[in-house]
């Protein structure tokens, strides 16, 4: 029998759909044309004429621990899927961020400068191209090429060598003298795509990251005493480890029990790897948007598996890699192992997609396919939200390719959400409100910006709000306003549409609507696109018999959920919720209504996760001889 709550859940949804059916979002221009020409709909799907460029990168590279130098070669065959003929190819030199004179918005110690990727040769078709032909500003580099044209395949050879970091550690670099994580080390084509063409923004240091998703096979040549771990699967195990971690790293990958492949006792008996002077590690990932690797010759390793796909029995196996002196590391693998299980059950209830997940000891928060760069941190909630916040990007963006440089929330927001959600799973003490404070109280203030600002063009404050907790409150918010289910299936019909390809901001707004069967573009516009402030009050509260109606007013122009919390003489207390559907119409007031079967000496307007600007009046007391009260702004004691 459909309940009460769930009747007028249902009803205030309809209501806004009727009322709020021809709410247009506003559209930049580039991206009103993607319709046009047919490569994306306004029901939120790919177009017809959709497409997207790929490649496959087979890449050698042999890394010195020594003297942090990184020499390889890459071999590219990429295919032009556009419907334009290409004149020059833009590349990604991405370690050029510590290349001297280059512009960056994060410091960089002076002993870390270097020169920057030195290109040794580049051939395309097996012609050498002459160096007069490429242009390198910053980490693009841009290759006029014989024309490319539409369904081409090429084929491009590069040779190339740089200097690792040692300290000023963004992301990449040296963690301590026998421990490295290796990220964006070879030169990758950028993206080109179907809104702006190449992606010509540079690496600066603090945007993140836009690539192809592609074929990878990598070649890692270390010396013998270090272990590697990679984005992919390893393809050679019996020629780098000795057969009993062989054999150890294989039943991980069938146990839902923690496995210890690489203990103290181990490091300290040495014969891990094959006694050779160096090995050459071999990995391979299909359709990923990035290759990373990390090596140690010094830390230890935790692993378990679980069944992520009860339909297929498909399995992914967690490892937790780190310098045994990091005590709270040895749980990693358990929030780990937790985090991908809830993923894969309850939020976003989609399997995990990837064979492992390497959560790796290093000096960042920072996350890659099937890899993750997380510091040590002693405290465990601390630890359990950076776990699950890192891990989560694996559905955004690696599955679903978003363009991080331009849309930090479309990646950021999700994981912030996945914070709130999955930490109180693995520690139900755990109350996460990770950036709800910074949100209320930099509402309103000049660099205050909407969502939909381009990151790049973000400034102070709103860098970090309007990439992580405002569209995070904006998802939960969706996800309160239509329920589970409902939300599930909508959040579904998007991840089926786009995983594998590049979404923009409106394709997720739209297949939101059509995957909930709900008009939404009075929420998305007012919580993507435009300015305000959330600010609700308790405006008036009538008693009759016990019958409590609360009038709650919307001062603000940034539409919250209503949680009004009652609390009793004895003790108790009683939520009265009403989700952000309520403003649906454009109201400025609302009521709310409950029976208070005792005494009711106060209640209070908001709770965790509804930022105000004014708290002052979310707070009610009845006066000892009114039994009506008309109390206008009541104000906080």
């Amino acid at each position: 029998m459909l309940n009460l709550k769930k009747l007028l859940t249902i009803v205030l949804l309809c209501g806004s759909t009727l009322t709020y059916a021809q709410v247009t979002l506003p559209i930049a221009t580039n991206l009103q044309k993607t319709y046009t020409q047919g490569t994306r709909t306004t029901g939120g799907a790919p177009g017809k004429n959709y497409w997207q460029n790929t490649a496959d990168y087979r890449i050698k590279v042999n890394f010195n621990p020594k003297n942090l130098n990184l020499t390889g070669t890459v071999s590219i065959d990429y295919t032009n899927n556009s419907p334009d003929t290409l004149n020059t190819v833009q590349f990604k030199l991405y370690p050029n961020l510590y290349k001297k004179g280059v512009i960056r918005d994060m410091p960089v110690l002076a002993q870390d400068l270097t020169n920057g990727v030195q290109i040794q040769s580049i051939s395309m078709n097996n012609q050498l191209q002459d160096t007069a032909k490429r242009k390198i500003d910053g980490t693009n580099m841009i290759l006029k090429v014989t024309p490319i044209a539409p369904k081409q395949h090429v084929h491009f050879d590069i040779a190339y060598a740089y200097t690792l970091n040692q300290t000023s550690h963004i992301r990449t670099g040296q963690i301590d003298p026998g421990a490295f994580f290796i990220a964006y080390f070879f030169p990758r084509i950028a993206v080109y795509d179907d809104i702006d063409g190449w992606n010509e923004y540079p690496y600066l240091g603090s945007q993140e990251f836009y690539n192809d998703f592609c074929h990878f096979n990598a070649e890692i040549t270390v010396p013998g005493n270090y272990m590697v771990w990679a984005t992919g699967n390893i393809k050679n195990t019996n020629e780098v480890y000795q057969p009993k971690y062989a054999k150890l790293i294989a039943d991980a990958g069938t146990s839902d029990q923690v496995t210890d492949i690489i203990t103290p006792a181990d490091l300290q008996a040495g014969n891990i790897t094959q006694n050779n002077n160096t090995n050459t590690w071999k990995f391979e990932a299909d359709s990923v948007t990035d290759l990373v690797f990390a090596l140690s010759n010094h830390y230890i390793w935790k692993a378990s598996s679980m069944v992520v796909d009860p339909q297929t029995k498909r399995r992914t196996r967690v490892d937790a890699v780190f310098n045994p002196v990091h005590k709270d590391y040895f749980e990693v693998v358990n929030y780990a192992r937790k985090t991908v299980e809830t993923m894969s059950y309850q939020f976003p209830k989609w399997p995990y997609p990837y064979p492992h997940e390497t959560v790796f000891d290093g000096l960042d928060q920072m996350e890659y396919p099937m890899m993750v760069n997380d510091n040590p941190l002693e405290n465990t909630a601390d630890a359990i939200e950076l776990t699950d916040h890192e891990i989560f990007h694996t559905m955004f963006p690696f599955y679903m390719g978003t363009n991080e440089t331009k849309y930090g929330w479309m990646d950021e927001g999700w994981a912030t959400i996945a914070e709130w959600l999955i930490s109180p799973v693995i520690d139900p003490t755990i109350v996460d409100t990770y950036g709800v404070g910074p949100t209320e109280n930099s509402a309103g203030i000049e660099q205050d910006a909407p969502i939909m600002t381009l990151t790049p063009q973000l400034t102070g404050i709103a860098k970090f709000t309007d990439s992580y907790p405002k569209p995070a409150l904006a998802y939960l918010y969706v996800k309160d306003m239509l329920g589970d289910e409902l939300f599930t299936k909508a959040l579904h019909y998007y991840i089926g549409q786009w995983h594998g390809k590049h979404p923009m901001p409106y394709d997720f707004f739209n297949c939101i609507n059509t995957g909930s069967g709900v008009n939404l573009n009075w929420f998305w516009k007012s919580w993507f696109f435009d300015n305000g402030v959330p600010n609700l009050a308790i405006s008036k509260v009538s008693n009759l018999q016990q019958k409590y109606t609360v009038t709650i007013t919307s001062i603000g122009t940034k539409p919250v959920p209503i949680n009004l919390m009652v609390y009793y003489a004895d003790g108790s207390k009683q939520l009265v919720h009403q989700s952000i559907a309520c403003w649906a119409k454009g109201n400025k007031t609302t009521t709310v209504a409950f029976t208070g079967k005792k005494k009711v000496v106060h209640m209070v307007l908001g709770t965790t996760y509804d930022p105000d600007v004014d708290k002052r009046d979310n707070t009610w007391r009845p006066k000892a001889t009114e039994r009506t009260a008309n109390l206008g702004y009541l104000k906080t004691d």
